[in-house]
C-alpha cells in the first residue's frame, strides 16, 4: 500500500494474532508502551490486549471493569491510561493491568444540560447545554512533557481539562459552539514536544491548537471527523478520520451530498497535508482502506496502527455488511525513503 504522496508504507491487515478463545467486536484505541509493545483497548469483551510489535499475543486484562472503552494512553513509564466513556472516567493502571487511581467519579456524570439520546439535527452533542467540570462522556487523554494529563471530555461536555501528574485538576476550558475554544465533541487530544495541544474536534471537521494553558493558537481545518491523534519523534501528526456517510453533515459543513470515508491523513508540525490514504467507497474492507477509523499510533520505529469501530459504526446501523467484522486493526510499516 503507498500514499498517493509523501511517506510509503506496506500494510498488514492480519497483524494482531489474537488467541482462539478471545475475540472482539471493536478496536477503539491503541497505543505504543516504551518497549514497542502495542496496547488494544477493545469493545465487547472490554479489555485491554497488549502484543509485540511483530503481532505476538503477550497478556490481556480489564475484565468487569469497563463499561464504554474509549481511549487508551500509555505513559513515558509504562503506566496505561484508560479513558471511559460509558461510566465517565479515566483509570491508571501498571502494564500488567493493576489499579492505581482513578480520576472522575464512575458512574456519575457532571451537569452539561446533555441528553443521551435525545433528539438531533446533527448530531446528538447538541444537546450539550453548557461546559462543566470532569467528566461527561469523556473520550481521550495526551501527557504533555510536564507530566501533565489533558483529558478530551465531548460526548456529552465540551472540554479539555488539565491535571497535574498527581491527577490534581488544574483548569478547564471550552464552549459549545464553532468559534475558537468552542467545541462540538472534542474527541482526540495530543500534546506536541513544543508544548501545543491538538484537540480533534471531530463535529466542527477541524483540528483546534492551544497552548499548555488553554489559549487558544489556530486552527487546521483540511481534515474530517477527527477522532484520534499521534505524534511522532519528527513532530509528524498522525490522525484517523471517521467516515461521513451521504447525507449526514458538520456543524461548520452542512450535510454532505456525496460519501466521505475514512481515511488516514499525516500533517507536518505546521499542519500542512503530507500524507493521506484510505478514502475508498469501492472496498473498504481490504487492506489499507477503513470503515471506521477510531484510534491511532505510531511506534519508534515509524510504524502506523490503526484501530476501527467496525462493529459500533458499520455493522450495527447497516452500513457495512456483517463479513466486514474482521476488519478492526491494521498496521502500516513505512518503507524507507
Amino acid at each position: 500500500m503507498t500514499t498517493d504522496f509523501g511517506p510509503r508504507f506496506t500494510v498488514d491487515d492480519d497483524w494482531e494474532r489474537l488467541p482462539a478463545e478471545r475475540h472482539h467486536a471493536d478496536v477503539v484505541a491503541v497505543d505504543i508502551g516504551p518497549d514497542d509493545r502495542v496496547y488494544v483497548f477493545t469493545r465487547n469483551e472490554h479489555r485491554v490486549f497488549v502484543y509485540e510489535s511483530d503481532g505476538t499475543f503477550v497478556t490481556s486484562w480489564g475484565d468487569g471493569i469497563f463499561t464504554m472503552p474509549h481511549g487508551l494512553t500509555v505513559a513515558p513509564d509504562g503506566s496505561v491510561y484508560c479513558v471511559d466513556a460509558g461510566d465517565h472516567s479515566v483509570r491508571k493502571f501498571t502494564p500488567e493491568g493493576e489499579l492505581l487511581t482513578t480520576l472522575g467519579t464512575p458512574g456519575v456524570a457532571t451537569d452539561t444540560g446533555h441528553t443521551p439520546g435525545g433528539r438531533a439535527v446533527i448530531h446528538n452533542v447538541e444537546t450539550v447545554r453548557r461546559p462543566a467540570g470532569p467528566f461527561n462522556r469523556c473520550t481521550n487523554l495526551s501527557i504533555a512533557p510536564t507530566g501533565d494529563l489533558y483529558v478530551s471530555d465531548g460526548y456529552g461536555n465540551c472540554c479539555v481539562h488539565r491535571f497535574s501528574p498527581d491527577g490534581t485538576l488544574i483548569k478547564s476550558w471550552g464552549e459549545v459552539g464553532v468559534g475558537p475554544g468552542e467545541f462540538h465533541l472534542p474527541h482526540g487530544i495530543c500534546v506536541t514536544a513544543d508544548g501545543r495541544v491538538l484537540v480533534g474536534d471531530r463535529e466542527n471537521d477541524r483540528i483546534q491548537v492551544f497552548d499548555l494553558d488553554g489559549t487558544y493558537i489556530t486552527q487546521w481545518t483540511d481534515v474530517q471527523r477527527p477522532c484520534d491523534l499521534a505524534v511522532d519523534a519528527d513532530g509528524l501528526v498522525y490522525v484517523a478520520e471517521l467516515w461521513r456517510p451521504r447525507g449526514t453533515g458538520s456543524f461548520t459543513r452542512g450535510r454532505t451530498p456525496t460519501d466521505l470515508p475514512g481515511r488516514v491523513t499525516i500533517f507536518d508540525p505546521r499542519g500542512s497535508v503530507v500524507a493521506r490514504w484510505g478514502a475508498s467507497t469501492v472496498s473498504r474492507a481490504s487492506a489499507g482502506n477503513f470503515v471506521a477509523p477510531h484510534g491511532i499510533a505510531v511506534d519508534s520505529r515509524g510504524a502506523v496502527y490503526v484501530g476501527e469501530v467496525t462493529d459500533t459504526f458499520g455493522i450495527r446501523p447497516g452500513r457495512v455488511p456483517a463479513d466486514h467484522a474482521p476488519h478492526q486493526l491494521q498496521k502500516f510499516t513505512r518503507i524507507p525513503e
